[in-house]
């Protein structure tokens, strides 16, 4: 299982508000939660997505296309790739582990 930060950037709009982009990004990531591939988290900055890492570049590319589709002739599109394999580890182990880590400290 792997982890990814994607940021989907489309240049040149209209306007500087990125929302309406983002939100049809996420009915994408959507249908591939429903069918069990994927889990997401949109953050104010980026979306993380976690899964199998062949299914991830398939939705990577899925969500690279929506600015495309909606008229937008360029689009950056910044991928991080968390890929651990020797333990399956999920994006809410992660936080929980640092949380955990920090009441220690408390």
């Amino acid at each position: 299982m792997a982890i990814v930060d994607v940021t989907v950037i489309p240049i040149g709009t209209e306007s500087p508000s990125v929302s309406d982009y983002i939100a049809e990004i996420h009915s994408v990531l959507d249908t591939y939660k429903r069918d069990g591939k994927i889990e997401f988290m949109l953050t104010p900055m980026n979306t993380i997505i976690e899964g199998e890492l062949p299914v991830l570049f398939e939705v990577i590319q899925a969500i690279h296309e929506v600015p495309f589709g909606k008229g937008v002739q360029r689009v950056a599109t910044n991928i991080r790739i968390d890929d651990r394999r020797d333990k399956k580890r999920r994006m809410a182990d992660k936080v929980k582990s640092v949380e955990a880590k920090r009441k220690q400290e408390a």
